[in-house]
């Protein structure tokens, strides 16, 4: 700005000024009160033109108040779409930030476009932070596990092996996703593992601790499931209880509910389930995640058919 008049400076300064507190009382009533309506969040293009050369600048600011937003709520995930918007403005004004990208990832999963405008921001991070392994396996997490895109997840994944500073372990994760079909316990765990490693986030590590742990008792039941086949082929009828299985010889001893609980027979479902967990586990964070994912597939089904 050098050679403009001073009153030009301070047309332009206070102009931003305004801006700025416009943008904060918005984001404020947004953060503190879950009903409140959506911010004002301007376009990537007019943000840009109101930064007045800022742009890294202004878009610590958006950046600060998509956390604040989500660290002031009591249900954050009503706030994807705003999440998605400020987060979308931030790293079209400064692309070079990397954090926020994966920020996204995490937050925005209310529904098939939130879950894809994401992955479109992913990509933007992988355009400019080409060496950067996380964001092509979040990108392929996603794929996998809101999509339900398996061979997605495994093309997005699969240039992370090389990447510096990439674990080992992608690569046999790579191979399962490759050979197991619909995924599976073991692609769901290394995908977990993998996050919880990389998560700065205590609520979400706190999920993914939970989905981990529903894993290994879900070994343990499939393991019963298989007991349970055997036993039908024995004896030519089902089982009464669980315990069935070592009173009449097939088993030696019921491996051990990994809370201490019993095992039993879900009279909702008829499968073998922990009374602990109340239910079996089938890829899911929270209490009707998959039912949550399928009927967004259905939806979009639906909505291509007509």
């Amino acid at each position: 700005m050098n050679g403009w008049h001073p009153g030009k400076r301070v047309a332009i300064c206070a102009i931003a000024a305004v801006t700025v507190l416009y943008a904060q009382a918005g984001f404020r009533s947004a953060a503190e009160d879950d009903s409140a309506a959506a911010p004002y969040i301007p376009r990537p293009m007019a943000a840009r033109v109101l930064a007045l050369g800022q742009e890294a600048l202004v878009g610590d600011l958006y950046w600060l108040k998509a956390v604040q937003i989500l660290g002031a709520s009591r249900r954050p995930a009503e706030h994807a779409e705003t999440v998605g918007q400020l987060v979308d403005v931030v790293t079209r004004l400064d692309p070079y930030v990397d954090h926020p990208y994966r920020f996204a990832a995490i937050w925005m999963n209310r529904d098939l476009d939130n879950v894809r405008d994401a992955n479109a921001i992913l990509r933007r991070g992988i355009s400019y932070h080409p060496r950067e392994w996380r964001n092509r396996f979040y990108l392929s997490f996603n794929h996998f596990f809101y999509l339900d895109e398996q061979d997605l997840a495994a093309d997005e994944l699969e240039p992370a092996i090389a990447l510096d500073n990439a674990p080992t372990y992608l690569g046999r994760l790579l191979a399962r996703l490759r050979s197991e079909s619909g995924g599976g316990l073991d692609v769901a765990e290394a995908y977990l593992r993998q996050l919880a490693e990389t998560t700065e986030d205590e609520s979400r590590l706190a999920d993914y601790a939970k989905a981990l742990d529903e894993i290994e008792t879900e070994r343990r039941a499939r393991f019963l499931d298989r007991a349970r086949e055997r036993f039908i082929q024995i004896h030519g009828r089902d089982i009464d209880r669980v315990e069935d299985l070592v009173t009449h010889g097939v088993l030696s001893h019921l491996p051990p509910e990994p809370h201490g609980w019993e095992w039993e027979i879900d009279p909702r479902t008829g499968e073998i389930a922990s009374s602990f967990l109340n239910g079996r586990y089938d890829l899911h964070f929270a209490p009707g995640e998959r039912e949550r994912r399928q009927a967004w597939l259905r939806q979009e089904q639906k909505e291509e058919s007509r």
